[in-house]
């Protein structure tokens, strides 16, 4: 298989896997730490109206799934690519961050939230992701 497809293939399963992962524990967030009494977090207009209500620990599984699902799509993205695996791995941080300034814009979040969620949860998570997959 060329270089070029497999390097697309490992950044597109990255993504998929990535953003799986990520759902996958905002899904669970609730189950572990209950949201606030009242506050239905399936509909975005109730969770915006509602984010005053949210405490710290109510941002640990979104930091985590962000954290996370980056760093799980960024080494499978590396394992898989063929050449310039960091860059595929970056390529798939870089992605997940345009989606989280998108989060910050939607959600009405805490400014420490925000600040510690973009400069920690994706790029960091992707270049040691691509560190340990390009080995």
């Amino acid at each position: 298989m060329p270089a070029f497809i497999r390097n697309v293939l490992g950044v597109i399963l990255g993504l998929v896997i990535g953003g799986a992962v990520n759902m996958s524990l905002i899904i669970l967030s609730g189950k572990v730490i209950p949201p606030p009494e009242g506050v239905d977090v399936t509909k975005i207009e109730e969770l915006k109206a509602s984010m005053h209500l949210f405490e710290p620990k109510h941002f640990i599984f979104p930091f985590l799934a962000h954290a996370l699902g980056t760093f799980v799509g960024a080494y499978i993205t590396a394992r898989i690519a063929k050449t310039s695996k960091m860059l595929m791995a970056m390529v798939v941080g870089l992605l997940f961050f345009f989606a989280g300034i998108v989060n910050v814009m939607q959600l009405p979040s805490p400014l420490w939230f925000n600040v510690l969620d973009l400069v920690v949860a994706y790029l960091p998570m992707a270049y040691l992701a691509g560190k340990l997959g390009s080995r």
